[in-house]
């Protein structure tokens, strides 16, 4: 199934009556793309990711973190839905009921076939506009993982691994080795978690 774009211009009331509930979708510059369904091994990443960031935000109590459909309403023509949302918790103002009202503090996108160019370019073009801090890239396929933060210019700029490490600025103390993602199979999620505690 292949990604469906609605060219509009569409508006954020738009985007709330045409996609449903259950569907994924973005709102980018007032066209709504609607995501195919995702793949085993893409839920299956999701999930692990996810549950391994969620868990740190919550263990040092950093802030909140929401994933898949929650919009992330930029202006009245912009509304992404991240695969994973990370909310500072001095920024919790932001999250209402129904979306969450300005910049997120960190978001991720896990690529799929048909969010290529939506990932690597739209959105990053989007998320650089707006002012998102932190912008992470996770590319199954290419078995790469893109880190951009925002510079003193206002510009994203990629930082590239450490000693094999990618870490975080905004998800204070929080780094991966991009390995662990390719891992068949994956690590569970507490052994990583330890690790990573261990040299926060």
């Amino acid at each position: 199934m292949k990604m469906v774009a609605r060219s509009g211009p569409y508006t954020y009331d738009d985007f709330c009556a045409l996609v449903r509930e259950d569907q994924k979708a973005d709102l980018i510059d007032g066209v709504i793309y609607l995501a195919s369904p995702e793949s085993t091994d893409l839920n299956a990443l999701f999930v692990w990711l996810s549950g391994l960031i969620a868990g740190f935000a919550e263990y040092h109590d950093l802030g909140k973190v929401f994933a898949l459909r929650v919009a992330v309403r930029l202006d009245d023509k912009n509304a992404p839905e991240p695969d994973v949302v990370f909310v500072h918790k001095d920024h919790l103002s932001r999250v209402g009921r129904e979306w969450i009202a300005g910049p997120c503090d960190l978001a991720i996108e896990i690529v799929s076939p048909d969010s290529v160019e939506r990932d690597y370019e739209k959105k990053r073009k989007q998320y650089e506009r707006y002012g998102i801090p932190e912008y992470w890239i996770i590319d199954e396929e290419l078995e790469k993982v893109t880190l951009y933060r925002l510079g003193l210019n206002k510009k994203y700029r990629e930082v590239k691994p450490r000693k094999g490490e990618l870490r975080s600025e905004v998800l204070a103390g929080f780094w991966l080795r991009p390995e662990w993602i390719w891992q068949q199979p994956r690590r569970p999620k507490a052994d990583v978690f330890n690790e990573i505690l261990s040299r926060r």
